[in-house]
């Protein structure tokens, strides 16, 4: 806001009666009209006013201007004289950009309400003027490259804000970590833009570090640091390809290796001259040879900046260029097209050779097919398009020649060639269409059909009735072509070489099969049908009546059926819209509780049992001490173990229970033997994989059943391996897909007593009626401090007060274990309303609802406790008001949980109807959400909001499409070979040489149990979702095709579309291992001897062996007769050795 003055001539001054000037401005099509005072006859001034402009991205905007006296005089404007309307916010939304502007403008950066203004709009306000002015907190918004070679020399592109106003700001102040990096003047933009030189890093040991850029001082107001680092890396190339090509160039080349798209500047040479770069990734660089000084191998050279890469081993070979010595036939038609056999030398050099051809303006070519160095074959080119004419005696080309690389003495060469005219046919008749009997041969008549040429070479025709080919007699004058047994309309297409051409349609007719009796007898049958039919009709007329009433009838109900159908599937889509965004940003990745190793390999080892003897320290008497040892140096001899599990597996009344037992027992007491323990598992495998052949049983049961010592000890064996495989790289997408599932089943409501949730992946646990909720947002006291903030949780108000209990301590206790946080069933909730009234809220009380024999678990609407509630977690104690009777819940809901717990599989999930347990006191049953519909005591009402159940269906698809990010993420970190930079482990590498395609399934047993992994807790819902992805990875990991239908199970449905995509990473996944270098038995032997080291204390030998000895008494007599019956136990005496244990265990007892 401010006065616009103006010089002119000749103002003339009003007079008594007349307007004063006036200023009018024309801004983006409106008028605006400013008062303006008159200093003399050659100076006016526009008064002080403000002016607006649409556009907040318009930072200067030039207007028309005009002055008005009296009204309608306007005062001429010869040099068309604009005023400037200027922004100082506009496009200026840091300080650097604010202080960069025309200072003409008089904008200022205004430091207190950080924003562009004027000096009068601000108090404190910096301007560029000032000289010494610099902008606080610099940002770096965009690096490149990111990666460049130690040797430096990379220019290195920094992009962002307030990055100094002045070059001398900024000149000593870039740097990467400790490198320097010098800035350069002619490539500086002012606050936007710094372009520096980076130093040699050979001197110093990073390898990856954060751009710092200081605007004069390095304090943190005015150091920035950018987003992502920089890398350094080592660029190296191992391959060029092709490895040869002709000594005048034009060879196109990739050159091979990696991190090859580092730097800022690359340059190869081939010898002493450049190699036309193309283009290049981390993996290639693309260039064109130059013309070589002589044939011969020459050095590859690339320089990537400042770093010199050289291979001596990688040569490019000059060879001599190619030469053409003959084409045979030496002749075509106008269309080209025919093949031609080109003989010369040297013609394996050239790639992609093309043959060429010129003729008037006609010019084409076509690609060539090199058999070898001296014979390619090619299409001839056409010349039809030629405005020349041909003669029927054969015409020569203006030019022949070849595209060979940069082989200049090809383009044309001197061998005779000619073309002739292409054939011509005639139509097959005036109206296009020709009719003829099956056995009819078609004639095509025509001129040109055989050209003049000299030699054998013949042209071929190919004459297609439809799409079927005849066969064919030529002459000078016509085709004769005879076709198989046809019928109806054909279109007839000629074809020769290039040229091609359809004379016509040929209809084909049969000869009527039918006699006049027949026809009469049709005639006759047609008639009676006719009257029948309209019997028929006469009939349908009259129920039909009756069926208008009942139609009417059921509109009503459909229309209203359909609205409702209508308002579920647009929640689901809404519901699969929204949802993706909400729980990714949600889930902040807190930290994952992992499991020590020696608790992890117990609940694969011995699942369920919490205090097993290999965890303790076991006291033994001396003598017992020898016999175990004397024992376990037995187990050491291979002979005799394998000998120990055959026996045992022979015995029928050694279970299935027995056979996991023994092999974990056995894997345990080998913690410290891991490479002989492999090696007794090899065998015990291969033993297994034979019987499976001889029992001719189908192989995809192999491995699949754990019915076997050997297949138990194979799971153990990767248990033991992939540990810190597990944990340090398929860990973390696993327990994201949990957490995602089980804060996705929590959004909703879910069924305290059957599990039955609003948003699951299993049709079997889909609560499948509309259930009427509300979210509830409570702030909790810490229960750890009552002084600290308040947590916010966000609960249902159908919440049970146990659910609530839960989700307060997932809040409080986020990213702790949960071994180590305080149990629901150990605290109670407690509703505060105000400084005094607090309540205690139970799962049931006094105030539980009872209707006939149905006994309702409390909910915070039950209590209605209110959105913005205060809650706290307490100790365990009884109130006086809430006098709990939570035993009867407490046994039925435990006792349901552990029928869930036993049976994980998804088939025994499937058809389950909710368990209703009665309290055994009184006769009630407790429900929450949904009641046992098929109970004798339901009644019909009950279900007034139970729509067609198969609608609730689409909340599984909105469930999936929420969870898509992370199972895709865990099912590709599971098929990758390569792991967040760690190679695979070499557990998987070995293990699949030996059983190829049956690693995915122990893959997925250590991957799909997160409690095996993870310190958490695993409902029945989370479990079902789980199953469900399970099914899944299984059917990915199936060579098998399932061929689904409209029966088929929910959970193969719901991810068939994604199968095909996942069976294409597990081919992936299966290819990439087989192409990777065989693991050598000393490399494996070195591996396990270190997993044996890092191991060894883990687990009480001692106890183990006792264990195991257990099942030497239990089968004495047929061991002992096992060891006498085979020879090479008799020869290393392991029976007497094993008495001799024996009778020492016997004295010891």
């Amino acid at each position: 806001m401010r006065p616009i003055t103006l010089l002119a001539q000749n103002l003339p001054q009003p007079q008594s009666g007349q307007r004063n000037y006036e200023c009018i401005f024309h801004i983006q099509g409106n008028t605006h009209s400013v008062p303006a005072l008159r200093f003399n006859s050659s100076s006016i001034q526009c008064q002080k006013t403000s002016y607006d402009y649409e556009g907040g991205d318009i930072s200067d905007l030039p207007v028309d201007l005009s002055v008005v006296w009296n009204g309608n005089f306007v005062i001429d404007n010869p040099f068309n004289i604009q005023a400037h309307l200027y922004k100082c916010r506009a496009l200026r939304d840091s300080c650097g950009m604010c202080l960069k502007a025309d200072p003409r403008f008089e904008c200022g950066w205004c430091v207190q309400d950080r924003k562009c203004s004027l000096r009068q709009e601000c108090g404190g306000w910096m301007h560029a003027t000032s000289g010494n002015s610099r902008c606080t907190h610099p940002k770096i918004t965009k690096l490149f490259p990111e990666t460049g070679p130690r040797q430096g020399g990379t220019r290195v592109t920094i992009l962002g804000e307030n990055l100094g106003l002045q070059f001398r700001d900024i000149q000593m102040g870039v740097r990467l970590g400790k490198v320097p990096c010098v800035p350069l003047e002619e490539e500086y933009v002012s606050a936007e833009r710094i372009v520096c030189l980076l130093n040699d890093a050979t001197g110093y040991r990073v390898q990856e570090a954060q751009v710092e850029v200081c605007v004069r001082d390095c304090v943190n107001d005015y150091r920035a640091l950018s987003p992502r680092p920089f890398t350094f890396v080592t660029p190296y190339f191992t391959r060029i390809q092709p490895s040869q090509g002709p000594i005048s160039g034009g060879t196109r080349v990739t050159i091979e290796g990696s991190y090859l798209n580092a730097g800022s500047y690359v340059s190869v040479s081939i010898g002493p001259l450049p190699c036309y770069f193309k283009k290049r990734n981390a993996r290639e660089i693309v260039c064109v040879t130059p013309a070589g000084l002589a044939p011969g191998s020459t050095s590859v050279l690339v320089d990537i900046d400042d770093a010199e890469l050289r291979n001596p081993e990688v040569k490019f070979n000059y060879t001599e260029d190619p030469t053409v010595l003959r084409i045979e036939p030496d002749w075509s038609i106008a269309s080209g097209g025919t093949l031609l056999t080109v003989s010369g030398t040297n013609l394996a050099t050239i790639r992609e050779p093309k043959i060429r051809a010129k003729y008037g303006q006609a010019e084409s070519f076509h690609n060539c097919t090199v058999y070898n160095n001296s014979v390619m074959v090619c299409l001839a080119p056409s010349v039809a398009d030629s405005e020349l004419g041909f003669s029927e005696t054969g015409t020569g080309p203006d030019e022949i020649g070849f595209y060979m690389d940069n082989v200049n003495a090809l383009v044309v060469v001197n061998e005779t060639f000619s073309y002739y005219p292409d054939p011509v046919f005639e139509p097959l008749s005036p109206s296009g269409v020709l009719e003829l009997k099956p056995t009819s041969p078609l004639i095509l008549k025509g001129r040109n059909l055989i050209p003049a040429a000299p030699g054998n070479s013949r042209l071929n025709y190919t004459v297609l009735i439809g799409e079927t080919p005849c066969i064919l007699t030529l002459s000078e004058s016509q085709l004769l072509c005879e076709w198989p047994n046809l019928t109806g309309q054909h279109k007839v297409t000629i074809r020769a070489g290039g040229f091609e051409y359809s004379p016509g349609t040929l209809h084909i007719y049969s000869d009527s099969l039918l006699t006049l009796p027949a026809i009469i007898g049709i005639g006759g049958g047609g008639g009676l049908l006719l009257l029948v039919i309209i019997a028929v009709l006469i009939a349908y007329k009259r129920k039909s009546r009756d069926a208008d009433r009942t139609l009417k009838r059921l509109q009503l109900q459909m229309d209203n059926l359909e609205s409702r159908v209508a308002l579920e599937c647009k929640e689901a889509f809404a519901e699969l819209q929204t949802d993706i965004h909400e729980l990714t940003q949600e889930l902040d990745g807190a930290g994952i509780p992992f499991l020590d190793y020696r608790t992890y390999a117990m609940r694969v080892l011995f699942p369920g049992i919490e205090d097993h003897p290999v965890l303790k320290e076991m006291e033994v008497q001396a003598n017992v001490e020898k016999a175990l040892t004397l024992f376990g140096q037995l187990l050491t001899k291979k002979h005799f173990l394998l000998t120990f599990i055959r026996t045992l597996e022979a015995q029928r009344s050694f279970s299935m229970r027995d056979r996991g037992n023994v092999a974990s027992l056995i894997m345990t007491a080998l913690q410290g033997e891991m490479e002989y323990a492999t090696g007794v598992l090899k065998q015990l495998l291969s033993d297994l994989i034979d019987r499976n052949l001889e029992s001719k049983n189908h192989p995809k049961l192999l491995l699949r059943r754990t019915e076997s010592v050997a297949e138990k000890m194979l799971t153990n064996w990767f248990t033991f391996l992939l540990y810190k495989f597990l944990k340090e790289c398929a860990g973390e997408p696993l327990f994201m897909l949990y957490c995602a599932i089980k804060q996705q089943m929590e959004k909703g409501p879910i069924d305290a007593i059957t599990g039955e949730a609003r948003y699951s992946l299993s049709e079997d646990k889909l609560i499948r009626q509309q259930i009427d909720y509300k979210t509830l947002t409570l702030h909790c006291v810490n229960p750890e401090n009552e002084n600290a903030p308040e947590v916010t949780v966000k609960c249902l108000n159908c919440d049970t007060i146990t659910q609530v209990k839960e989700k307060l301590l997932d809040a409080v206790y986020k990213g702790s274990p949960y071994s180590q946080r305080p149990k629901a069933s150990d605290m109670d909730l407690e509703w505060r309303q105000g400084r005094m009234a607090r309540i205690i809220l139970q799962d049931e009380d006094v105030t539980t609802k009872i209707d006939n024999d149905w006994k309702r678990l409390n909910t915070l609407a039950h209590y209605q406790v209110t959105d913005g509630s205060v809650i706290a977690l307490v100790p365990k104690q009884n109130s006086a008001y809430n006098i709990s009777n939570s035993s009867t819940f407490t046994k039925s809901l435990s006792r349901y949980e552990s029928m869930l717990r036993t049976a994980s599989s998804p088939d025994s999930l499937r058809s389950r109807t909710p368990m209703i347990t009665p309290d055994l006191e009184s006769g009630t049953k407790l429900w929450h959400l949904v009641k046992n519909h098929d109970h004798s005591d339901q009644r019909e009402g009950d279900r007034g909001s139970k729509m067609v159940s198969e609608i609730y269906l689409t909340r599984l698809l909105a469930t999936k499409g929420t969870l898509q990010k992370f199972v895709d993420d865990l099912f590709e970190t599971i098929f990758s070979t390569a792991h967040r930079g760690s190679a695979l482990p070499l557990a998987i590498k070995y293990m699949f040489d030996f059983l190829d395609e049956l690693l995915c399934f122990y893959l997925w047993l250590l991957k799909n149990n997160p409690q095996f992994v993870f310190d958490i807790h695993k409902n029945s819902i989370t479990d079902a979702c789980l199953s469900v992805v399970a099914q899944t990875f299984m059917d990915s990991c199936s060579t098998s095709e399932h061929k689904l239908g409209k029966d088929s199970p929910s959970n193969k449905l719901l991810y068939a579309k994604d199968i095909p995509n996942y069976k294409n990473w597990v081919e992936r996944y299966y290819s990439d291992i087989s192409r990777m270098p065989a693991i050598s038995d000393q490399d494996m032997s070195a591996y396990l001897a270190e997993q044996s080291r890092l191991h060894l204390s883990q687990f009480n030998s001692m106890s183990a062996l006792h264990e195991i000895y257990s099942y030497i008494i239990k089968y004495k007599d047929e061991i002992l007769s096992a060891l006498q019956k085979d020879e090479q136990s008799r020869r290393q005496r392991l029976r007497g050795k094993l008495e001799q244990v024996i009778d020492t265990m016997a004295l010891a007892s």
